[in-house]
């Protein structure tokens, strides 16, 4: 049993407090609120992948509609709208990303009209000299401008014209 004592000088008889059910109320309301509170669930990303068991599988996308990022080395990317060799590709950083995938994303709704099945399209492909931090940052990008298609990653077609590219710029 918890008490509070205290000695006195005088004799007499002092009060005596017993803490004991205030522990027991404090470590009940502990308990409570431990139990009901829910944490936050962890939520993935959908991604699309091509399938490379069947090498003659394609994921067409249409080209006005489909950025492609190209992540280099040394935390630079490589961007360009609609087909390789047709667009030229811009570097940025990854502090100047975002706003072009909202721009992007901006002007895909304006020429489509905001048609909901027609929307920005983005399709990754990590070089060599990428880091997995640089997937991850890429990825939290696309969650923060809420792009809703799932984006493509695609590691093994990297195109001739993209890696001559991103040689000539240093960044592969």
């Amino acid at each position: 049993m918890a008490e509070l004592n205290n000695i006195s000088r005088n004799r007499k008889s002092i009060p005596k407090v017993d803490l004991t059910a205030m522990v027991d109320l404090a470590f009940l309301l502990i308990t409570f609120f431990m139990l009901t509170t829910s944490l936050s669930k962890p939520v993935a990303m959908d991604i699309a992948k091509p399938d490379i068991s069947d090498p003659d599988a394609t994921m067409d996308y249409a080209a006005s509609r489909t950025m492609t990022i190209l992540l280099g080395k040394d935390n630079k990317v490589a961007w360009y709208m609609g087909e390789d060799g047709k667009s030229k590709p811009n570097i940025e950083g990854f502090n100047e990303i975002r706003r072009s995938i909202l721009d992007n994303k901006v002007n895909v709704a304006l020429a489509n009209s905001n048609r909901p099945d027609k929307t920005l399209t983005i399709i990754i492909k990590p070089t060599s000299g990428a880091t997995y931090k640089n997937f991850v940052d890429i990825m939290d990008e696309l969650s923060l401008v809420k792009i809703t298609n799932a984006p493509a990653i695609d590691d093994n077609h990297i195109t001739d014209g993209e890696k001559t590219f991103m040689k000539l710029n240093n960044i592969l």
